[in-house]
């Protein structure tokens, strides 16, 4: 069947980047499968196993050409795809053939697989969360200090700069470098525990040596380059750690939705725009609009995405005893779709900061609109240094304040406060002293320090020495 003629994966077709996807591959996963029966071959042949040397000899040298139709063809008949991979690995390492898999249950090499993985998928993630952490430094100290208005209850809130806006950004996505950075450090293996985890098998091979199963243990775990293995296991590692990773993958996915949830309000105020290219179309009927498409789709596959996390601690919660297969499924599915989303969603995430389009006119206009009445209490203030009675300017305030108000929301008129109490007998304040009160920069208070010390003292440090591996993704779509 074609391409055109079958489902295909919007992850693999639109958004996820290449090294996600190939990284969650067949050729990837199987690969891994192949050097941990050779890890597991080579161990047991230091600890005394008799395996000959050139059965690892030939191990080694077919690691990589694995025929996938054979396997195939293999799997259609036993019905079983690690011992279809046996087999496959064994045809073209007959030496070895006899000692493939020694000992070992299919989670060996399928648990192992995957939190190696899992752990590349996490470093992978780092490092576009680390791209996208520089071009949001970039942005904030450009606009440190351009006044913005602040916003709680989605209402017209004290100013605070757009430069520190990007900051709270910025703060989310430390926080989830820092988990993602715990994590990889710490995140065991399943390492070498046998059916159901009570290594008999490998006692069995060992004629009940015990320290030499643990030692088994440990030198897999090195070769395949994990600080250690998880102490206990049933068949499988606990499901517990699927949860606490994908906890991490969704963490970022949410951090970006807050993002693009946000831009898309300051889109629709007139305010910060994404990115958009030349010939891009906004509307098929309606030409001239210009949609905030790649901040939506953000929140399109963060929603995907944070509804996983939720998936994997129902997946550990019904692991009766040592393990039932009704996770496989489930897994093969609900991990790498999670990986692969969010990895799409850093990808437009970057892209998006790294072209924001600010319109500080709009900015300003906006404030002005707000201003006097956030000015208040610093009108109040001047009307008493001038002769004034605090009680009295403050009633006058009250009163011009919900006229004009009245006439914004009512008329639509602009927001004449400062006229309207000039025009008042009462008013002590002259016109042009009012208007210089209503300098925004005024009311931002540290805010353009904040962005200056966060990024000096939290970011700068953090990203020091970090060189980004990775290329610049382009948004396919």
């Amino acid at each position: 069947m074609s391409s055109h003629d079958r489902y295909t994966s919007p992850l693999s077709e639109r958004y996820a980047s290449r090294a996600m996807l190939e990284l969650w591959s067949p050729r990837t996963r199987h690969g891994l499968w192949r050097r941990l029966w050779l890890a597991l071959a080579e161990a047991e042949q230091s600890l005394g196993v008799p395996i000959p040397d050139a059965a690892i000899a030939q191990l080694r040298e077919h690691l990589d050409d694995i025929d996938f139709d054979v396997v195939a063809a293999y799997e259609r008949r036993f019905r079983h795809d690690v011992m279809a991979h046996v087999h496959a690995y064994g045809d073209v390492a007959p030496a070895a053939k006899p000692f493939i898999h020694l000992g070992a249950t299919s989670a060996f090499v399928t648990d192992n697989a995957d939190l190696i993985i899992m752990r590349r998928g996490l470093v992978l993630l780092r490092g576009k969360v680390v791209r996208v952490l520089r071009a949001l430094a970039t942005f904030a100290r450009e606009w440190r200090d351009e006044p913005t208005l602040g916003s709680t209850h989605l209402q017209a809130a004290q100013p605070t700069t757009v430069g520190k806006r990007a900051t709270l950004w910025m703060q989310d996505l430390v926080l989830d470098l820092a988990d993602l950075e715990h994590r990889i450090a710490t995140l065991p293996c399943r390492g070498v525990k046998g059916t159901t985890g009570t290594q008999a098998s490998f006692l069995e091979i060992f004629d009940g040596d015990h320290e030499k199963v643990r030692e088994l243990d440990r030198r897999v775990t090195a070769a395949i380059d994990f600080h250690a293995s998880i102490p206990v296991s049933g068949q499988t590692y606990s499901r517990k750690l699927d949860a606490q990773v994908l906890s991490i993958v969704s963490g970022i996915a949410a951090s970006a939705a807050k993002f693009a949830s946000d831009l898309r309000v300051l889109q629709a105020n007139g305010e910060i725009e994404e990115p958009f290219e030349s010939e891009q179309v906004g509307s098929s009927a309606m030409a001239y609009k210009r949609n905030p498409m790649r901040a939506e789709r953000i929140n399109s596959l963060a929603r995907f995405v944070l509804n996983l996390e939720g998936n994997a601690n129902q997946t550990h919660s019904v692991q009766f005893f040592e393990r039932t297969l009704d996770d496989s499924a489930n897994r093969r599915l609900s991990i790498p779709e999670s990986f692969l989303a969010t990895d799409a969603i850093l990808v437009l995430m970057e892209n998006i900061v790294s072209g924001l389009e600010v319109h500080p006119a709009r900015i300003r206009r906006r404030l002005d609109e707000e201003l006097p009445f956030m000015a208040t209490e610093a009108l109040i203030v001047r009307a008493v240094a001038a002769g004034g009675d605090r009680q009295e300017a403050h009633e006058v305030i009250r009163q011009h304040s919900i006229a004009a108000a009245r006439a914004v929301k009512d008329e639509g008129a602009r927001n004449d406060l400062l006229e309207r109490l000039a025009a008042d007998s009462r008013w002590t304040v002259p016109l042009d002293a009012m208007r210089a009160a209503l300098d925004p920069h005024q009311f931002v208070g540290r805010a353009p320090r904040q962005v200056d010390e966060f990024l000096a003292e939290v970011v700068e440090p953090l990203l020091a020495g970090v060189h980004d591996a990775l290329d610049t993704e382009d948004v396919r779509v």
